[in-house]
């Protein structure tokens, strides 16, 4: 098997799966409980908050545990937005937003609010000018992503927060799904940051919201007892401890695997660029860890399923966007309806090689003469 969908999910680390199973087989108590056993699940938890939150450079106060990125996402834009309706309604975000982000503003636009987007350059970064000049009295949030999951673009997310920090009144979140484990990240400029631990080796159904402590956001659910009162739940403990373990060993050796993933990126970009019915739509600015490209002249996902037959896994889009045939992202990169239909994702690790890329583009190579063959007759 050749996989390259790590940006869709990447698989459990072994060291991480023993630390899920240590704790859901030696600790069996409620952490919420009071007594012996519940005390001891509540330490652990304890201990791994405050591991995760050295990690990010945050106070352990500031950690809420979620089911992942996309209940964070959504924990953090529809929280400000409760919570701060009164002082104003309205939201920048960009075009380049992951789904759980772009549709929860859909949702708040039903409920009255107003979304603006920011201008992108011609590589897909904010123009942070052009930013600035839409800041109104009535903007309470900003929304912007660290990198784009589609693409690749990372944005300035410290210019950005710096500008931010100049409107009291207003909070910066940004998505850095994409960047945690493969970026070192700084949350220093930033109020609320969402992120899934199934992106950096640990577990699906394990997710972070990190909320600077002097914020308020109203929780989605209510009732119970958890870690925090903003989302409420038995707190789960081998998911907690896995996510953990899973941040630390996705810092170990960092620049090993960062040079790794460089040389993989750059032999990657020269074979496709060898092939001339495909267009890169990554660029400079890009995480090397996502190469997207289009091939105008053959059907995205019947090429995703041709090369499946070979045991070689790509993805169209994101696999949590939505239904419709176009990328915004790609749209918002190239200016290109025609690439935006027809993009392909490939997304890199440390843990893929040489001689998988080779045989990848070979194969890719024969199924688009073999696919546009077909389309011909």
């Amino acid at each position: 098997m050749i996989y390259l969908d790590y940006s869709a999910t990447t698989p459990v680390n072994e060291e991480v799966l023993k630390s899920f199973n240590m704790a859901v087989q030696n600790y069996i108590g409620n952490p919420n409980s009071l007594h012996k056993l519940g005390i001891e699940a509540k330490r652990l938890i304890e201990a791994s908050t405050k591991q995760i939150a050295d990690i990010l450079g945050v106070d352990e106060s500031e950690i809420i545990y979620t089911s992942g990125a996309s209940e964070s996402n959504n924990m953090a834009i529809k929280g400000i937005a409760f919570q701060y309706k009164n002082r104003g309604r309205h939201i920048i975000t960009t075009k380049m937003e992951h789904s759980s982000v772009s549709e929860t503003f859909h949702y708040l636009e039903s409920l009255g609010f107003e979304i603006s987007y920011a201008k992108l350059d011609e590589f897909g970064r904010v123009d942070i000018e052009a930013l600035k000049k839409m800041i109104r009295d009535d903007t309470i949030l900003v929304s912007i992503a660290s990198v784009n999951s589609e693409v690749g673009v990372k944005q300035d997310i410290d210019e950005i927060g710096k500008l931010l920090e100049k409107y009291p009144k207003l909070f910066f979140h940004s998505d850095v799904t994409q960047s945690i484990g493969k970026e070192k990240i700084n949350l220093r400029y930033v109020d609320l940051a969402s992120m899934s631990s199934q992106k950096f080796y640990g577990m699906k159904g394990s997710g972070i919201l990190y909320k600077k402590e002097k914020i308020e956001i109203t929780p989605l659910i209510h009732g119970g007892k958890s870690t925090t009162k903003y989302r409420s739940g038995t707190p789960s403990l081998g998911q907690i401890v896995a996510t953990a373990k899973a941040l630390r060993l996705a810092y170990q050796d960092y620049e090993k695997k960062q040079k790794q993933v460089r040389t993989i990126y750059d032999f990657l970009i020269i074979e496709l660029e060898k092939i001339e019915e495909i267009h890169i739509n990554s660029n400079s600015f890009c995480l090397p860890h996502i190469v997207n490209i289009s091939i105008p002249e053959v059907k995205p996902e019947t090429l995703l399923h041709a090369l499946e037959e070979e045991d070689i896994y790509i993805s169209t889009k994101t696999a949590c966007s939505s239904n419709n045939d176009s990328s915004d992202s790609v749209l918002a990169v190239t200016n290109n309806k025609e690439y935006a239909s027809s993009s392909l994702r490939i997304s890199l690790s440390h843990l893929t090689t040489i001689d998988e890329i080779s045989l990848f583009i070979e194969v890719l190579r024969k199924k688009i003469d073999c696919l546009k063959q077909l389309t011909k007759h």
